[in-house]
Formats: C-alpha cells, structure tokens, sequence
C-alpha cells in the first residue's frame, strides 16, 4: 500500500488474522492430515496469505507465509513435529509455497499501491476540475455585481455628474440588487463548503409547510401571480429545519422563474409517511443525461448569462439531504422541469391522548 494508504486498524486486523489464522487454520487441518495431501494444505494456507495481503498489506501478508511455511514442515511433512524434510518432493512443496506466498504478497501490495495511486491522482484532477471551475465562476459571477456596486458609488460621489433625485434612487436600486445579488451568492458558496465539510448545523422539528413556503416567497420578494400555489389545507407537517428548506424553497423557485416564461406552480401531497413539494415549471426542460450534472457545482449547462455560481441545485440537494430528505428532477408533461422534494412528515398526533388538565 502506499504510505498512509492503510488505517492502522485495518494492518492491526491484518497481522491480527496473520497470526491467528495460520492457528486456527493448522488446528483445522490436523485432523485431515490423512486425508489431504501436502499440496492442498500448501493452498489453504497460501489463500490465508492472499486475505491477510488484501486486509493489512504486506506485511501481514509476510507474516502469514513465514509461519506457513514453518507450520507445514512442522505439522505435514515427515517425520511430523521436526523441522527436517525426509521426502525430496515435500522439500519442494514447502518452498514452492513459501517463494509462491512471497511473490504472491508481493503482487497483491503492488496492485493495491497503484490502485491507491490511480484513485488518489483521479481525485487530485477532479479537485483541480473544481478550483478551475470555482476561479472561472469567481472571476465573472461575483466581480460583476462587486464592479456595479463600485460603478454607482463612484458615480453618485462624482462632482462632475448632476443627478436628480429619480437618477440616485434608480443608481442605489441597481448597487442594492448588486450586492444582494453578491450576498446570495457568497451566502452559497459559504453553505456548500460547510456541507462538504459536515459542518453546517441542522435543527430538525416539525413545522408547517405553508409558513415555510410564505416566508420563502417574502424572501423572493414575488410579485402577484408570480408563483401559483396549490398547497392542500390538511397537509402533515414536516420534520425540517425551517431555515434551510425556506433555502431550498427560495433556490428552486427562483431557478423556474429563470427558466420558464408563465409562472412556476408550488404543490404538495403526501406520500405514506412522506410530504412531496413539487416545483413545476413549463420551461425548456433538461435532458434525462444531463439531470444528474446539474447537482455538481458550478454545472450551468452552457448557460453564460450572470445568473450565479451553478450552485443552486447542487446546495438544494444538499441541504435536503441533511433533512433525511430526497430531491429529484422530474419532466412535467407537456414540457418542462419538476423538482420534487420529499420530505419526512411529522407523526400524527393521537387524537386519544388526553391534554393533563
């Protein structure tokens, strides 16, 4: 294995089952001594060795051959319970074993290195693939609304620019939703990083979907009609984090309204012990090969527009994950993108149980 390729349980394990194994297997053996031949304990033992390479490397691997060598000439070759050899061929055998358990051990920790090696040079491309992407994405998504921010603050400090009251307020709306825009977008790639890393708490209770949904759509600042919402009156409540699926809301909204010309429709239904929130928009769609790259970071699908990092579905899925949840993508008919995402729902309360007075 490569240097640091093995935990030190797993080399613990490995000379563990070395040591024992060549015990117990010997134990084993001892009474068929009669029965099997010298060859066939030379292959028992030979794929104890094999097992003891694959679990702890070679030194385990090592271990085992050395002591089934020995425990062969000891135990099943005459004169039995002596380390000589009377028979020419057993003499053979025994050390065909042990240079066969060496080479053997020799291979499989090779194997082992280079397919450490290959997976090892495999994520070191694929972290090199993301840095490009993340300084390609950086360089255009978040110095644009950083350079419109700067452009109206250097304006409205301008003497050489007279501005009427209608001119600043329109210059301040644009720096605003710049760095909104910046915020949402740091706000992101702050949150996947703690996601990737495990770090990013997750407080579960039982909440209404409705008032998740409304303060989603207070957070998009909808105007009327801009969202259709279809949400039955008797729906269970979820067991989320509020704040993070009002996230998950916010993104797959705003993602349809990007996406599609009529509004989106917010829907829900439940499933077993499973609440469904569906976003259905009647936009262009995605192609059934590309549904599983828009959950990678920074996959845009050839969009070039300023429309952020390509973080959205990727953080959406995320965070409902965290949530013991699920999302997917489904067609809607007759055209376009359904998000789909299931949720536990909240046990129901036993209509039995009597409130103490």
């Amino acid at each position: 294995m490569v240097p640091g390729g093995l935990s030190t349980r797993r080399r613990a394990s490995g000379y563990a089952l070395a040591v024992v194994g060549v015990g117990v297997l010997t134990a084993g053996l001892l009474p068929l001594r009669d029965r099997l031949d010298l060859a066939s304990d030379a292959l028992l033992f030979l794929l104890l060795v094999v097992t003891a390479a694959i679990l702890g490397g070679l030194g385990p691997a090592l271990v085992a051959g050395a002591l089934g060598a020995v425990l062969l000439n000891f135990f099943f070759t005459q004169p039995y319970r002596t380390l000589r050899i009377h028979e020419a061929s057993d003499v053979v055998a025994v050390v065909v074993f042990a240079v066969v358990a060496l080479m053997v051990s020799w291979v499989v920790d090779l194997a082992a290195r280079r397919t450490s090696a290959v997976r090892e040079a495999a994520e070191l491309e694929a972290g090199n693939r993301l840095r490009t992407a993340l300084l390609a994405a950086v360089g255009h998504d978040l110095r644009t609304p950083l350079a419109t921010a700067k452009a109206v603050v250097s304006g409205l400090r301008s003497r050489d620019v007279v501005l009427s009251d209608d001119d600043r307020r329109e210059l301040l709306e644009t720096a605003d939703d710049a760095l909104d825009r910046l915020a949402r977008l740091v706000e992101n790639l702050l949150d996947l990083s703690r996601l990737q890393a495990g770090a990013l708490p997750v407080r579960t209770r039982p909440v209404p979907v409705d008032d998740v949904v409304a303060r989603a759509l207070d957070d998009l600042g909808v105007e009327p009609r801009a969202v259709l919402l279809d949400l039955p009156e008797h729906l269970p409540d979820v067991v989320v984090d509020p704040g993070l699926l009002e996230r998950v809301v916010v993104n797959l909204v705003a993602n349809a309204q990007r996406h599609a010309v009529d509004p989106p429709l917010l829907t829900a239904n439940t499933i077993d012990d499973r609440v469904e929130l569906r976003i259905v928009d009647t936009g262009p769609g995605i192609a059934m090969t590309d549904r599983d790259r828009v959950f990678v970071p920074f996959q845009r699908l050839g969009d070039s527009g300023s429309t952020g990092l390509g973080l959205g579905l990727a953080l959406s899925r995320g965070l409902v994950e965290a949530m013991a949840g699920s999302l997917a993508l489904e067609e809607t008919p007759g055209g376009g993108l359904t998000a789909v995402v299931s949720l536990p729902a909240a046990p129901a309360a036993d209509p039995r149980a009597q409130v103490p007075s």
